[in-house]
C-alpha cells in the first residue's frame, strides 16, 4: 500500500514566517479527507526552516473558474498579499461542459489576480494541472473521454501559466496512478486521498523551496 511520502532529516530551524493562499475547488479544501490531509495543510506542514501561518484558503466543492473570481472579489482579502499562492482550479469547466475558450480566458484572469497576490513575484506563484478524475469510480468507465477533455484544459493552463511566468506542477500523472491503486482515491469514490494528496505535496515542495531560496 502506498503511503504518504515522509519528510526525512533532522527538523530544521524556522528562518522566516510565510502567508500561504490557495486558490482552488474541492482538491483544495481537500473534499472527503480531514482538513489537516488536504494538500495545502500537509504542504504547510513541510516546509523545513519555514514556518507558514494559515493557509488561507478560498475555495469550495463545485467552484469554476468564474465562480472563484466572484468569490475572490467578494471575499475581505483585496488587499492582502502572500508570500506563497497556490491556485488549482478547471475541473469543474471541463465537467459542466464549457469552453476551452472561456476557461483560457477566466484562467489568465485568476492567475493575474494570483501574481498580485503574490506581491507581483511570479516565483511565488505554484499552478497544478487538474487532477484526471477519469479513472476514479465516479467516471463509470468514461475514462478516453474524460481523460481528454482534461488533457485539453491541462494544455490551456500550463500554456497560460508559462506565458505568465509562473510555476507549473504537473500532477496529472499521479492522478492517473489511480486507476490500479485504489488508495489513492478517498471514500467517495471521486476525490483524492490523503495519501494522493501527499504525493502532490512531494512534488510541490521541493518547486517552493528552491523558490524561497532565491528571494
Amino acid at each position: 500500500m502506498t503511503q504518504i511520502p515522509p519528510v526525512t532529516g533532522s527538523p530544521a530551524a524556522v528562518t522566516d514566517t510565510l502567508s500561504y493562499l490557495a486558490l482552488g475547488d474541492s482538491y483544495t479544501i481537500g473534499q472527503s479527507v480531514p482538513e489537516h490531509d488536504a494538500f495545502p495543510y500537509q504542504l504547510a506542514g513541510q516546509l523545513p526552516g519555514h514556518k507558514i501561518t494559515g493557509p488561507t484558503i478560498i475555495a469550495q466543492t463545485g467552484w469554476t473558474t468564474q465562480q472563484l473570481i466572484s468569490a475572490i472579489d467578494a471575499s475581505s482579502i483585496g488587499d492582502n498579499t502572500y508570500d506563497i499562492v497556490t491556485l488549482l482550479i478547471g475541473v469543474n469547466d471541463q465537467y459542466r461542459g464549457g469552453s476551452q475558450a472561456g476557461y483560457r480566458a477566466k484562467f489568465a484572469e485568476v492567475l493575474n489576480t494570483a501574481i498580485k497576490f503574490a506581491k507581483g513575484n511570479k516565483a511565488r506563484v505554484f499552478v497544478l494541472s487538474i487532477p484526471d478524475y477519469g479513472v476514479t469510480p465516479f467516471a463509470h468507465g468514461d475514462d478516453a473521454r474524460i481523460g481528454k477533455e482534461i488533457d485539453e484544459f491541462n494544455d490551456i493552463n500550463r500554456e497560460e501559466s508559462s506565458r505568465a511566468g509562473v510555476n507549473y506542477i504537473d500532477i496529472t500523472p499521479i492522478s492517473k496512478e489511480a486507476a490500479y491503486n485504489k488508495a489513492l482515491i478517498a471514500d467517495d469514490g471521486l476525490h483524492p486521498s490523503a495519501i494522493m494528496y501527499g504525493l502532490w505535496v512531494e512534488k510541490l515542495r521541493p518547486v517552493i523551496l528552491g523558490a524561497l531560496e532565491n528571494k
